[in-house]
């Protein structure tokens, strides 16, 4: 592997003015594509194999009226107030007339005959219902509703939204928490480097690469349904695997230029040795993210495909455009930064680093970490566990109005609507019926639907040759655990509800869909650890030619997932700190726990693979386990530094949105990343392998008989190199080997 990498570098070392020709070309493409295809993100699901999508189907071929969209309007006196006071009454009138000439509205239900005014009088509910999905409905159509409404808000009557789609429902990314990512990545590594060239190669080969995923993924929404978290993930990912990576093979070649190699041979060398484990750190982390598909969730295999193509793009840029623009860039990597009070430190700081690493901050902790194993394990383990407990007590669900900032017009129709109603009106459940014969059937099944348990009203909406629709209110909101029993309820007793009619009796909507999302996440959990942990492990093991690296990578991936994971409960569903971070206490988003163990997995893997591999590299030249424990945790921990802190910030940086779903991502992934990298990583792995000492490296004698080794440490290519550089040294001329 190391050295087709090394061969691969040295080819775009060579002709990299075609190399950065050809990559710039890909981002004018992806541009142009992008902008042309006019894609959108859009947040509506469809989930193949559920009851609630077999009613959407059933709606669209036998109620195509009903199968589209909707929007609730919510008209709310002034405190106090009473709705159905005669300018407040005519003013919503004269918006619900308006509203049924908005393009692609098929209906508008009249609030004063279908009793959808509230018991205290102060609240109404208007229904509008589109033409087409929430997707296809047109921004030019939501701003006419908005302006339709406007003699309801002129005589004084408050109008808020939510639904399926309404006004303001795509989310708008915005660049500020990618821009804040980039200032704090570029002053983490210019610490890290003293050298502001160094520092900004790595940031600009990541920006080149999130450009042509995005563009891409945007180009791609246009045809394909693609939900506004995976570009999210995606810049997430791209940006922060993309510094990483650059940042791991950079720092091998500006020490191997300290230490007298030219900038050709350093710069190959450094992508042939750590290019190699950056090849199979990104491998563990596509592998991961593609393996959300076997969730059978189409929004989660399109945001995994596209968050591993952003790791893909990484991986390519640092292999290849690396290698051309650290030619570019020449012996500009090593002019320091000299600052007035310190003159000389960051030059004296990197030819520590690059000529005598013992004496290193990285190198004296992990000595310590090696002295105190034992302590350190304990403690370590014992703060992951602690973290993890909330956990036990999570509760999934997808994020509804009550999640939602008060500046967003959901949330606020959300309060004004429980506070007027009920919980329940913000849930409404859409039961079908199919095989109604009579009127007089559709009213049995609508008194037996009424008497369930948990059901605070049930109407019937519409009867349409011999399918019914009926709204069912709960008593609950829509993302308490009774709505999902009453789902559950309905379903098991519907040849109770259907009676002898021989009716089939369906549960659907917006409510029922968002629960049948939690149970297949929940029951697609298991297939998907077990898939992606075991290739990964198989990966891991062929990386490192044992079996006890990738179990115990695997250990202290689930150590660190479970403490990010137990944070994010304490933080958004129950709460804590809820000042400090904005948030509303929820639910846990459903697919968070999913993506949270694909990305967080794939991340710790590329840890664990930059620091066992040094670790490695220093045990097959001396042979000491200990010592090599030592120094290959001292020579990565700088690195792993940077990188780890590069991508906590970014994800902190995404935390100042005000979507509930972007910020809880971005704190778990904070979280996790954080606690792998420093916790588990640089602490507790050093920690286990000076206590297993070198069995660790134990593998049985078949494996290395059939089993090729990847060399991911490079031993094989820098023993070809040093020879190779000795020969040449021996035929060079006096005066050039002087030089």
């Amino acid at each position: 592997m190391s050295v087709y990498v090394f061969k691969l570098a040295r080819a775009a070392f060579r002709h990299r003015r075609l190399v950065l020709a050809l990559w710039l070309a890909a981002v004018v493409a992806a541009i142009t594509l992008g902008i042309a295809s006019g894609g959108k993100t859009n947040d509506n699901f469809t989930i193949p194999g559920t009851e609630s999508q077999h009613v959407a189907d059933l709606l669209k071929q036998k109620v195509p009226a009903l199968a589209g969209g909707q929007t609730q309007v919510v008209f709310a006196a002034p405190a106090g107030g009473n709705i159905g006071d005669a300018s407040d009454k005519a003013g919503v009138e004269a918006a619900l007339t308006r509203l049924k000439t908005v393009p692609q509205v098929v209906s508008v239900a009249d609030l004063y005959m279908t009793n959808a005014v509230s018991p205290d009088h102060r609240v109404a509910l208007g229904q509008v219902q589109w033409d087409s999905a929430a997707a296809d409905v047109k921004d030019s159509s939501l701003a006419a509703l908005q302006a339709a409404v406007a003699p309801a808000q002129q005589a004084g009557v408050e109008v808020e939204y939510s639904g399926s789609v309404y006004p303001g429902w795509r989310l708008t990314p915005s660049e500020l928490p990618e821009l804040i990512g980039i200032v704090i990545a570029f002053l983490i590594l210019a610490i890290t480097f003293g050298a502001l060239v160094t520092a900004g190669l790595p940031i600009l080969n990541a920006i080149i690469g999130v450009v042509i995923t995005l563009m891409s993924v945007t180009a791609m929404a246009s045809v394909v349904n693609i939900a506004s978290a995976s570009t999210t993930v995606a810049l997430m990912l791209g940006l922060s695997c993309g510094i990483d990576y650059g940042v791991f093979i950079l720092a091998r070649h500006r020490n191997n230029l300290l230490t007298g190699l030219s900038v050709e041979d350093s710069a190959t060398l450094a992508a042939g040795t750590s290019g190699s484990s950056v090849v199979f750190a990104a491998l563990t982390v596509i592998i991961a993210l593609c393996g959300l598909s076997v969730v059978g969730i189409p929004f989660l295999t399109v945001m995994g495909i596209s968050a591993a193509a952003a790791v893909l793009i990484a991986l390519l840029i640092a292999l290849t455009l690396l290698p051309a623009m650290l030619g570019f860039a020449g012996e500009k990597l090593t002019k320091f930064i000299s600052t007035p009070l310190r003159r000389g430190h960051h030059e004296q700081v990197a030819q520590t680093a690059a000529n005598q690493p013992h004496r290193t901050f990285g190198a004296r902790w992990a000595r310590l970490v090696v002295r105190l194993r034992l302590p350190f394990l304990v403690v370590g383990v014992a703060l992951l566990v602690v973290l993890a407990l909330p956990a036990t007590k999570i509760h999934l669900g997808l994020p509804s109005g009550a999640s939602k900032p008060t500046s967003d017009t959901s949330r606020r129709a959300y309060d004004l609507t429980t506070a007027s109603f009920g919980p329940g009106f913000n849930g409404a459940l859409l039961v079908l019926a199919d095989g109604v014969d009579s009127a007089a059937t559709a009213q049995q099944i609508d008194k037996r639907l009424a008497a369930v348990p948990g059901v605070d009203i049930a109407s019937l909406t519409v009867q349409q040759g011999t399918t019914a629709v009926f709204r069912v209110i709960p008593t609950t909101g829509p993302n308490d655990t009774a709505t999902a029993d009453l789902v559950n309820r309905i379903r098991d007793d519907r040849t109770v509800i259907a009676g002898s009619t021989g009716v089939d009796v369906l549960v659907g909507g917006t409510t029922a869909s968002n629960i049948d999302v939690s149970a297949k996440l929940s029951s697609a959990l298991p297939v998907f650890l077990i898939v992606v942990v075991g290739l990964a492990f198989l990966l891991l093991t062929f990386a490192f030619r044992t079996i006890l690296v990738p179990i115990k990578s695997i250990i202290g991936f689930l150590l660190s997932v479970s403490a990010a994971l137990g944070a994010q409960v304490a933080v958004f569903q129950w709460g804590w700190a809820r000042s400090l971070f904005n948030v509303t206490p929820s639910e846990t988003i459903s697919f968070l726990p999913i993506i949270m163990l694909a990305i967080i997995f794939g991340l710790s893997s590329d840890y664990e693979v930059f620091v066992v591999s040094r670790i490695k590299e220093e045990f097959t030249k001396t042979g000491d386990a200990t010592g090599a424990v030592e120094r290959g945790t001292g020579f990565s921990a700088r690195v792993v530094t940077a990188a780890a802190l590069i991508m906590f910030f970014i994800f902190v940086a995404f935390m100042i949105n005000n979507d509930p779903t972007v910020k809880a991502i971005g704190f778990s992934f904070a979280v996790g990343v954080f606690l792998d990298a420093f916790v588990v990583r640089l602490t507790l792995v050093p920690a286990v392998m000076a206590i297993v000492r070198s069995k660790i490296w134990y593998h049985a004698q078949w494996f290395a008989k059939y089993v090729p080794d990847p060399d991911i440490e490079g031993e094989r290519l820098e023993h070809q190199f040093t020879q190779g550089h000795a020969a040449r040294q021996h035929a060079a001329p006096d005066s050039v080997r002087g030089a």
